[in-house]
């Protein structure tokens, strides 16, 4: 018996639908991924006089958080901030110290006479709460900081951690995307303005700038 030209056509068209099917389940079980930028604005506050060296450790340059989804077990979004936090210190630094040198290592500030002090911040935590697993109408950012000063030969100054907490209306319009990133931004100028703010305050940085004239 003859096939017919729909008979003929039936696996290519079976082998299309499968193929489509997989495409689809694989975008579905793919991580979004959302990567975080804002603008921050430059502080307005009387310099410090020091020239500080700075280093950002890998871990902050290409900072990343996985979230999981609660169902599968699987990377649900991955949230990329390492070059939003860069740009975050890029701006609060200059603004807060007389000089800032940027450091390749931290033992690179030897050989730099006109460095008084090293910064390294780094962070310790992060943590994310959608709408739709804490039940809350807002996206949370919440993230812990570990700020580390020492001296250029290495000795210890400071060492203290900073939190800083931002959150966005979980709003009709809004995407999860736009959501996780206006909390994230949020978060980062509460980190400027409490860093900035703070940072003669801390006790063991207090101590060093009196005790080498270097109070504003």
């Amino acid at each position: 018996m003859q096939e017919t030209k729909l008979q003929q056509h039936i696996p290519g068209i079976i082998k299309a639908a499968s193929c489509f099917a997989l495409v689809l389940l694989l975008s579905a079980c793919a991580a979004s991924t959302i990567n975080i930028s804002g603008s921050y604005p430059s502080p307005l506050v009387r310099k410090i006089p020091i020239t500080v060296g700075v280093y950002y450790p890998e871990e902050l340059r290409n900072f990343s958080f996985i979230e999981i989804d609660d169902y599968t077990g699987k990377d649900q979004y991955i949230i990329n901030s390492g070059e939003s936090q860069i740009e975050l210190f890029n701006t609060v630094l200059p603004a807060l110290f007389e000089n800032v040198v940027m450091l390749e290592a931290p033992e690179a500030a030897l050989s730099d006479s006109s460095i008084d002090a090293v910064f390294v911040p780094a962070i310790e935590e992060f943590q994310l709460g959608l709408p739709q697993k804490t039940k809350l109408k807002v996206y949370e950012i919440w993230m812990k900081y570990n700020m580390r000063l020492s001296n250029p030969d290495g000795e210890y100054i400071a060492d203290w951690v900073m939190t800083a907490y931002g959150k966005a209306p979980n709003e009709n319009f809004q995407s999860v995307d736009s959501g996780v990133k206006d909390a994230a931004v949020v978060a980062m100028r509460d980190l400027a303005a409490s860093f900035t703010l703070g940072f003669s305050g801390i006790p063991e940085v207090n101590d060093w700038l009196r005790d080498n004239n270097h109070l504003p």
